[in-house]
């Protein structure tokens, strides 16, 4: 029995959801939170309360608590207001959405390293992703990232007191350097500030972008595991994102973490699996062109200017 709560968020994939659902029922928690968004149309209903009729397999001792909302919220809405529920609730949990496939042992890598860290104020979230493609970041059992990937993950009550799902504070943060202190590249600051712009403008429809902002304005880190634990399925024509379903990451195997987990010495930033996300990760194959030539110009600005000047040098030809 898994004595740590899960949170698992549903909307119109019955299939999907089925599939996320068995790996949790085999996990058997103890608490269980069902947040489901509403149909769309009245020819959306029918999958949304098949989804939903999912809970009625449970056949182990479990607290069920529902949140089923009458009306589409839309992604933003109905996942931000769905975890500040969960939150009031219990202090910490795990969480998943119906595409996120977890490899069994996730659940007791979540548990854990929620129990570790649950008083250390720099961790904000435990994710089960990894996105490195095989590289081997760490001869640890995880990393630690400012990157927040939701594709399965865990985090505590008190990480999400700092969410808003508004970024109210974004203009006053955007008028500094901030973002790239932060990040400590400007490039990967630039692409996210476009993305905070695009929310905060309500140009997109989600509530991640504003996880990430919170994450950040803490100087706070994401926990990343040494091989990969979730399998995204959701990307397809019936995913509300990622309809194309080119995304690198889509369909990404998953592994098993290996016990005892072996834990690193110090909390230290692995720039470098970042600096690889940022690159592979969250820029397609046309922006990760640009970014080169941009910073092959910008490499050329610095260089030149040097080189010219030691040849004026060389010649004698500095002034006196």
């Amino acid at each position: 029995m898994l004595q740590t709560s899960v949170a698992f968020f549903i909307f119109n994939r019955p299939q999907l959801a089925g599939r996320v659902f068995a790996e949790i029922a085999a996990a058997r928690p103890t608490r269980l939170f069902v947040v489901a968004d509403g149909p769309r149309s009245e020819a959306e209903r029918t999958r949304c309360e098949e989804a939903r009729r999912l809970i009625s397999e449970i056949d182990w001792p479990c607290e069920i608590s529902t949140n089923f909302a009458d009306t589409n919220l839309g992604c933003k809405r109905r996942v931000s207001s769905g975890l500040d529920w969960v939150f009031s609730q219990c202090e910490e949990a795990i969480i998943l959405e119906d595409d996120c496939l977890p490899h069994p042992t996730f659940f007791r890598y979540c548990a854990e390293m929620l129990d570790r860290y649950r008083d250390d104020g720099r961790v904000m979230m435990i994710s089960g992703d990894n996105f490195q493609f095989g590289r081997q970041r760490t001869r640890y059992s995880y990393y630690f990232s400012r990157y927040s990937h939701v594709w399965g993950w865990a985090s505590w009550r008190r990480a999400w007191r700092h969410y808003d799902v508004d970024i109210r504070l974004w203009p006053i943060l955007r008028e500094t350097s901030w973002l790239a202190d932060v990040l400590g590249d400007v490039d990967a600051a630039a692409c996210w500030r476009g993305a905070f712009d695009r929310v905060y403008g309500g140009d997109v429809d989600t509530w991640d972008y504003q996880w990430m902002l919170a994450c950040l304005t803490r100087h706070g880190f994401s926990i990343l595991p040494s091989v990969n634990l979730i399998s995204n399925l959701g990307h397809g024509p019936d995913a509300t994102h990622g309809k194309g379903g080119t995304s690198r990451p889509t369909n990404l195997p998953s592994a098993g973490m290996v016990f005892p987990l072996q834990h690193p010495p110090d909390l230290i930033w692995n720039r470098e699996a970042d600096q690889f996300t940022f690159e592979h990760v969250l820029l397609d194959r046309r922006k990760r062109m640009r970014l080169k030539w941009r910073r092959i110009r910008r490499r050329l600005h610095e260089v030149i200017p040097v080189m010219l000047s030691k040849g004026r040098s060389k010649l004698g030809l500095e002034p006196r």
